[in-house]
């Protein structure tokens, strides 16, 4: 297999319009393609795409999946009082902080703390130079960026009108979904800092939607873990609320009950086998020759083997959290019901 292309960060390619914009604040001139510093010593160099009043770059992802990928990411550069250094706004695509529980203050553009400091480095750089303070407002913006923010966890993190700048190092590595782990680890913040002791958390939109209805939790005490599971578990036992429900389809969950943490088809596939012994264990027919999870719970007819995958994920959560969150499990199926449930404490409402 061809090794995966690695890509930018919208914080990278935010960084590079910048730059170039401040170049031409300070001199006239536009450099393109624009050389910017990264984080680790790294250097980067983005040929522009627009360069009127907004200066553009186009996000090129590398391999990833990712909403943003060729999307422009835009800049444009006010100067500010001397003294002020380099201050942020958030332009049209780019969102603004709504809720707390973010590590920026509600009323502040969506631009994380990471790529802040990327494109402070390079305006900075570019000020000293030519012997100058740097002393700029940066306005970022991005292409359709309201548009996007719809495919991504934004407006239940309290993010409105737009995407995050996001990105540490400013590069994105293939399939890493750190997007996505981002989006899990805050909206644990989120529902803390709203006061929470109860978010729900579910595999998919469909389990979601049936969870949510059962618990009545608002949308931000709601968690999209898809398939990372361990990433909400282990951020949840640093930083744990009372309670903890999750759900999901029986293929999914049976991945957690076997104590995988990572639920993803490439990662680790369905134990059939494994499924097909807890089934004979329950007095079940042979399921050795099922080829898929739904195969064998049909087989189950009315025998609580989805109960028994639920508590068995339920063991595995239990034992990534370490203490400090109590949990129920759901295993729902394609129409929205629970078929199997484990933890749900009768007398609270939870059934």
């Amino acid at each position: 297999m061809a090794e995966l292309r690695r890509g930018w960060t919208t914080g990278a390619c935010a960084a590079a319009a910048a730059r170039a914009a401040c170049e031409r604040l300070l001199t006239g001139r536009l450099p393109d393609p624009v050389a910017i510093d990264l984080p680790r010593g790294l250097k980067a160099s983005f040929p522009l795409a627009e360069t009127g009043e907004w200066v553009g770059v186009r996000k090129d992802a590398g391999d990833d999946p990712d909403a943003t990928h060729g999307a422009i990411v835009r800049a444009r550069l006010h100067p500010a009082p001397a003294g002020a250094g380099v201050r942020f706004r958030a332009g049209p695509g780019v969102g603004t902080v709504t809720l707390p529980g973010l590590p920026l203050a509600v009323g502040e553009p969506a631009i994380n703390p990471g790529p802040r400091a990327i494109i402070a480095d390079n305006l900075r750089a570019v000020a000293d130079e030519y012997g100058l303070g740097a002393d700029f407002e940066a306005e970022i913006g991005i292409e359709d960026g309201e548009a996007l923010a719809l495919r991504t966890a934004n407006a239940r993190l309290g993010i409105a009108g737009g995407l995050s700048v996001l990105g540490t190092t400013g590069v994105v590595i293939p399939y890493s979904c750190a997007a996505w782990i981002h989006a899990v680890h805050r909206g644990v913040d989120v529902a803390r800092a709203a006061g929470l002791d109860h978010v729900g958390a579910a595999t998919g939109r469909g389990s979601e939607a049936a969870l949510q209805a059962l618990l009545g939790l608002p949308d931000h005490g709601m968690i999209d873990m898809g398939d990372f599971a361990g990433a909400l578990l282990k951020y949840l036992r640093r930083r744990p609320v009372a309670r903890l429900s999750l759900a999901g389809g029986f293929g999914k969950l049976s991945k957690l009950a076997a104590g995988h943490l990572d639920l993803h088809s490439d990662r680790f596939a369905v134990d059939i086998p494994r499924l097909a012994a807890e089934l004979k264990a329950l007095g079940g027919p042979d399921a050795s020759g099922a080829r898929s999870a739904g195969a064998v719970l049909d087989l189950a007819g009315g025998l609580p083997l989805a109960r028994r995958i639920a508590e068995q994920a339920r063991e595995t959560a239990l034992a990534a959290l370490a203490g400090g969150t109590q949990v129920d499990v759901r295993v729902i199926d394609r129409r929205g019901r629970v078929i199997g449930e484990a933890g749900v404490d009768q007398g609270s409402g939870l059934e």
